[in-house]
């Protein structure tokens, strides 16, 4: 099967990961997606995160009843911080029956070269890149394995959620009903 892989730390999930993953999975080729949740992004701050077996809760009570998508506390079993390209050798050992593509952002992406054995990682995976705001790709000049998607721009983000709910405002519909109503009983 081809697997996407969304990795990011969800702090929380909100209807832009689950409208892009939905997009993704009925449009772009894969058979199921997911959502890896990231128990430590090198990239940002730790106290920054909600709890991680909360934040993968959150994911569980979001992609409830789709049959494409899958949550995955694979990189908590990994030595932190987690790195990609150690996720990634660790999934093909797991399951060689299955074709992995990694989903990163078009900000990501422009980033990428920062990452950890971010060579590698290119040289041995598919990678799939969404387009995010501000942050334009040039679809012709990506390498062979990595492929552009024309998926829909979504413009939400969790940092705008956690400040909203924060401030005591209503956001209930950029997020999972289910996903509102446990962050408003934490």
């Amino acid at each position: 099967m081809n697997i996407g892989i969304f990795s990011g730390s969800f702090n929380p999930i909100h209807i832009g990961h689950l409208a892009l993953a939905n997009y993704l999975c009925e449009y772009e080729g894969l058979d199921e997606l997911w959502f890896m949740v990231t128990p430590h992004n090198p990239l940002k701050e730790e106290d920054a995160l909600m709890d991680d077996k909360f934040r993968l809760q959150l994911v569980q009570l979001a992609i409830e009843g789709y049959p494409k998508f899958r949550v995955s506390d694979f990189e908590f079993h990994l030595s932190r911080p987690s790195y990609t390209v150690h996720t990634l050798d660790g999934l093909k050992k797991t399951y060689p029956e299955h074709v992995f593509h990694l989903i990163m952002g078009s900000d990501n992406w422009l980033l990428f070269p920062r990452w950890h054995q971010s060579e590698r990682i290119l040289a041995e995976n598919h990678i799939l890149v969404y387009p995010r705001p501000g942050y334009p790709v040039d679809a012709a000049s990506l390498p062979g394995n990595v492929k552009l998607a024309s998926s829909p721009v979504f413009e939400i983000s969790s940092t705008f959620i956690r400040k909203a709910l924060d401030e005591g405002r209503d956001v209930r519909y950029f997020l999972h009903p289910a996903v509102y109503e446990a962050l408003k009983r934490q």
